[in-house]
């Protein structure tokens, strides 16, 4: 099921809502139930038959978390008990997600002729990264026992379960234990109505309205270098704007059910540096890539040069992550590249005197727009080759034919640059505070009739850009 659909809308959220209030009247732990069975209902949907698959990851990591939770066993058992449960969540993502590119890659090169069809279950990705947190952290002594009902919530709860953010227990299962979650708050629930209205607008009408232009730098037929760069900056702004929209919807939904969602998306393409951008890009996966891949690496212990190793190899893990691909590897590896240049620029750079500053800040932000960009070639194309041939092609200013057509693609992209460049985002027009649980707060766009209006506005105008079958981008992954 899609959040940007009519039987989402129209009839999947209104009655999870409903239930989900109506129970929380009587008892909580019904609440919570209900909401668990809820999020298996949406994922059944359309996976129906990876739900006992969901079903058993979670069972299989309460009960290793059980067992470090409880602290009876030795070390070295204890250890050895993590090792397990890390390693059995990596093996099933391992056979659904990457046994097919192993497949592939081996048959290249013993010239074998292995085939492996598996269907990879939407979300796999997300709810294992979840859980491998729960069960380090449990190991660490950071959690506290919680019960079966709120374990299964915290790794089902549907606004996160298809793409992300990845959530951390400590920020949820709080929330899903309070009593007061299960009373509706018309202040939240009007807040997440405007909150997932501004998402669904974002992508319905402006990733899906760009999305045709990608097909001009990555379609069938050789491209121009106006129409290479016009496609690849389209896919630049249909990937920013259909994450962000997701990202927002997720937030918004989860505000009507009183519970604060991580911010996992805060403006990446005004970001200075590279550094900067994966502080605001996928903010979850950035923080579960340090806490559990970079730190217990060695992060920045043992001196610089290995710090740099291990910001590639994390980087570089975290681009096999988003897909079983050597592109995606590529793009890991780049983004690896450009934080250790980063941050060698940082340590041995100029120093830039206060007046050059604002210049400074302006050709930091070209330059890091610049390298994701180039960076997105990879994301985006089939495979290496063609990559490289896009690539060619953005390098190759011999062949322009810039004509009527393509001066009007050109207006569309700087919209859209405009939008990401300077527009505010969506919680600085609500005045979203994840830490302190307050959306509305000081310096917002106050909930004033003008900002009901735009709100009923942008929610028509993303409803009418509902298209048939439009998934979220992320939604592979």
């Amino acid at each position: 099921m899609l959040f940007n659909s009519y039987l989402f809308i129209l009839l999947f959220l209104p009655v999870a809502l409903t239930g989900y209030f109506v129970l929380g009247r009587r008892s909580n732990v019904a609440a919570v139930a209900w909401l668990a069975l809820a999020s298996l209902a949406f994922y059944s949907f359309s996976n129906w038959q990876f739900v006992l698959l969901l079903l058993a990851s979670i069972a299989f990591n309460y009960g290793i978390g059980y067992l470090l939770i409880e602290r009876k066993l030795r070390a070295p058992v204890r250890y050895a008990v993590l090792t397990a449960g890390v390693a059995g969540d990596l093996l099933v993502l391992g056979i659904f997600k990457y046994a097919g590119f192993f497949a592939a890659n081996l048959n290249a090169v013993l010239a074998t002729h292995f085939v492996v069809n598996i269907v990879l279950p939407v979300g796999i990705s997300f709810y294992t990264f979840t859980q491998i947190a729960f069960l380090v952290d449990a190991f660490r002594g950071n959690v506290a026992r919680y019960a079966l009902p709120h374990y299964t919530l915290f790794v089902t709860y549907f606004p996160h379960l298809i793409a992300g953010p990845i959530l951390h227990h400590r920020d949820m299962i709080p929330q899903f234990e309070r009593e007061g979650t299960k009373r509706p708050d018309p202040h939240l629930i009007l807040c997440g109505v405007i909150i997932f209205a501004i998402g669904l607008f974002k992508k319905t009408c402006l990733a899906d309205g760009i999305q045709p232009l990608v097909s001009l730098a990555f379609g069938l037929t050789p491209p121009t270098f106006d129409q290479v760069w016009i496609g690849v900056l389209a896919y630049t702004f249909q990937l920013y704007f259909d994450f962000s929209g997701y990202s927002d919807m997720a937030i918004g939904i989860s505000l009507m059910f009183g519970i604060f969602l991580p911010l996992n998306f805060n403006s990446p393409y005004k970001a200075t540096s590279i550094i900067d951008f994966w502080r605001r890009w996928h903010m979850t996966l950035s923080q579960f890539l340090r806490d559990y891949l970079y730190i217990p690496l060695g992060g920045n212990r043992h001196g610089p040069m290995l710090r740099y190793v291990n910001l590639a190899i994390t980087m570089l893990l975290g681009g096999l992550w988003h897909g079983a691909a050597w592109t995606f590897v590529v793009w890991g590896a780049l983004h690896g590249a450009y934080l250790c240049i980063n941050h060698v620029w940082n340590k041995y750079g100029p120093k830039i005197a206060p007046r050059f500053a604002r210049a400074a800040d302006v050709a930091g932000l070209i330059l890091t727009f610049l390298a994701v960009v180039i960076a997105w070639v990879f994301f985006r194309a089939e495979n290496i080759e063609w990559a490289i041939y896009v690539l060619a092609k953005m390098a190759d200013p011999t062949n322009i034919a810039v004509g009527r057509t393509e001066i009007i693609y050109m207006l569309f992209i700087a919209f859209y640059a405009v939008l990401a460049w300077f527009a505010p985002n969506t919680q600085e027009i609500m005045g979203y505070d994840h830490r302190n649980r307050t959306v509305g707060g000081p310096g917002a766009w106050r909930l004033r009739p003008a900002m009901l209006y735009a709100g009923a506005v942008v929610l028509a105008f993303g409803i009418l850009g509902i298209q048939q079958h439009s998934e979220f981008i992320y939604f592979r992954f």
